[in-house]
């Protein structure tokens, strides 16, 4: 079931998160996961998460983003393949974005191109 759903919607952000990447950590590779991961620090990589992530506003990732669902508070320089996208009105976004629903609070900045399909 989708934490987006439309039946008993749950929040992305109200979810349990099994991984948190603080604020002033840095990761250089490729990072993978399984279930909901918060991100406050930087990766220089890709990012794969099985069910959902939550990019905080100190966040920054630079490397294709591949999850269910995500929150954008903070800034991605790379394409994402989501099901779901919430961009906030602190969120910066560089890439190409193919998801099935996108949520862009005002404030939000976005530079790139957008396929919104069922099929991704």
């Amino acid at each position: 079931m989708s934490v987006f759903s439309k039946k008993n919607k749950v929040s992305l952000d109200l979810q349990s998160i099994s991984t948190i990447i603080s604020e002033g950590a840095a990761i250089d590779g490729n990072l993978k996961g399984s279930s909901f991961v918060r991100i406050d620090g930087y990766i220089n990589g890709d990012v794969t998460i099985d069910e959902g992530l939550i990019l905080g506003e100190k966040g920054i990732i630079h490397g294709l983003v591949t999850t269910k669902e995500i929150v954008v508070y903070g800034t991605i320089n790379g394409n994402l393949n989501v099901e779901s996208l919430e961009i906030k009105s602190t969120g910066k976004i560089s890439g190409e974005i193919k998801t099935h629903s996108l949520s862009v609070e005002a404030g939000a900045i976005y530079n790139g191109n957008l396929l919104m399909t069922k099929e991704l």
